[in-house]
């Protein structure tokens, strides 16, 4: 009795012939075969989000965990530009352009690096002093430590009405896996010049002295971001600014009232404060962008949540310090 051929296990075997072939061309790097699958990154384009005339200005987005981290999408093969990148080269374009009348910064983070944080504050301070425009940053659903320390660069800090921002202060993470290692029977042979050289290694507790030399680091940082808000607010004193610094987050009517912002506003509000303080009547509002990426209205590129982020903060997990290695955070981690 003959066998019927299942034409479907036929159309199977063939399609996975045809990609083992173009895997092993990949793998061997075969001059016969030359497919563009990886697009390098494209210099920004602008659009106008909304209204009219010939001043313009433009939104900057800060949106996500705050880092100087380049990310590779796995579909289509393309770089990511890390933030504090994206924001220099927005900002220096900006500078160039003779009709930016004024810029707002969108803000939606729960903060970020300690670095990263105080480039971007850097960044837009220096912008300030040579393009002589008003700056607002307006806060979205979460603009705290990181996201709050980069808003202080701003002349007026505005916030939604549920806002949340706040979280001032430094946190730096660290798992103590001695135990669990030990019930599985792992053993930490780490090879070392100095006995610190391991300084928060995740298979051993911390030491009391390691302890000291990560407060006084932390302890630093600390005053760094009390330092730059009593730069910024004026209106505080140190010791006020001490005891908003604890860490908790405050909402809009909190923040405003304990003076760390100035305004209850929407991004439409924040678009007029820019005019007013610029001196124009009228503006076209513009965005930046990568091309192809859509783009209609002042809210377009506000960064969605994908399979690296935790909900309600939108918090990159790539940046987390999560991973063996010591991170300093001006970051909200609830």
């Amino acid at each position: 009795m003959s066998k019927t051929k299942n034409p479907r296990n036929k159309t199977y075997y063939r399609f996975l012939f045809t990609g083992c072939l173009f895997f092993i061309f990949l793998s061997c790097g075969c001059t016969c075969l030359s497919i563009p699958i990886f697009q390098g990154t494209k210099p920004l384009d602008e659009t106008v989000v909304s209204g009219k005339g010939k001043d313009k200005i433009l939104i900057i987005d800060i949106s996500g965990t705050i880092s100087t981290k380049v990310y590779l999408k796995v579909f289509p093969f393309s770089e990511k530009i890390g933030i504090v990148s994206r924001v220099k080269e927005e900002l220096k374009r900006a500078a160039s352009d003779k009709r930016i009348k004024g810029v707002i910064l969108r803000i939606n983070s729960p903060g970020g690096s300690v670095t990263a944080s105080d480039i971007i504050y850097k960044e837009i301070k220096e912008f300030k002093e040579e393009k002589k425009v008003p700056v607002i940053a307006c806060m979205m659903d979460v603009a705290a430590s990181g996201g709050y320390y980069v808003s202080l660069a701003a002349d007026t800090i505005l916030a939604h009405p549920t806002s949340i921002t706040g979280s001032i202060g430094v946190i730096a993470v660290k798992f103590n896996a001695s135990e669990l290692l030990d019930k599985i029977g792992i053993e930490d042979e780490t090879i070392k010049s100095g006995d610190k050289k391991d300084l928060l290694s995740p298979f051993r507790p911390n030491t009391e002295e390691e302890r000291e030399i990560l407060n006084r680091i932390i302890d630093s940082l600390y005053q760094r971001f009390l330092d730059v808000i009593a730069k910024e607010r004026k209106e505080l004193s140190m010791e006020q600014i001490r005891r908003l610094a604890d860490g908790r987050v405050f909402t809009t009517k909190q923040a405003v009232d304990a003076k760390l912002i100035d305004k209850v506003g929407y991004l439409e509000d924040a678009v007029e404060l820019a005019k007013r303080q610029a001196g124009i009547r009228k503006a076209k509002v513009i965005i930046y962008h990568r091309p192809l990426s859509y783009r209609n209205n002042i809210y377009s590129k506000i960064s969605p949540l994908d399979f690296k982020t935790i909900n309600l903060v939108n918090i990159d997990i790539g940046t987390l310090p999560l991973t063996r290695g010591l991170h300093f955070m001006y970051l909200w981690l609830p």
